[in-house]
């Protein structure tokens, strides 16, 4: 009925059927390194964030340590000059 009756042999596992190779077909791989992507980013992005942070602490201190200095003076000032002694010693009157 059409041919010789080829039997029962083993063509092989998926990809190793003994054919011929077959033309224009393309497979990607990923690498172990790119298959996890976001391994350990949590992690990382904690300690990365505390390092960047507590690096710049004494750029932020000094600048908000003047801050607070001129502030302060600014208000002890203010307070003078608006009292009974302070109106007194400017001149000023009230």
């Amino acid at each position: 009925m059409g041919g010789p009756a080829g039997g029962k042999k083993y063509m092989g596992w998926w990809g190793h059927m003994g054919g011929p190779t077959q033309r224009g077909v393309v497979t990607y791989i990923l690498s172990p390194f790119e298959q996890r992507a976001f391994a350990g980013a949590a992690h990382n992005a904690v300690f990365n964030t505390a390092r960047r942070v507590s690096s710049q602490i004494p750029y932020v201190g000094a600048a908000f340590g003047f801050g607070y200095l001129i502030y302060y003076e600014a208000s002890k000032r203010h307070a003078y000059l608006t009292s009974k002694a302070g109106i007194a010693a400017e001149g000023g009157s009230h």
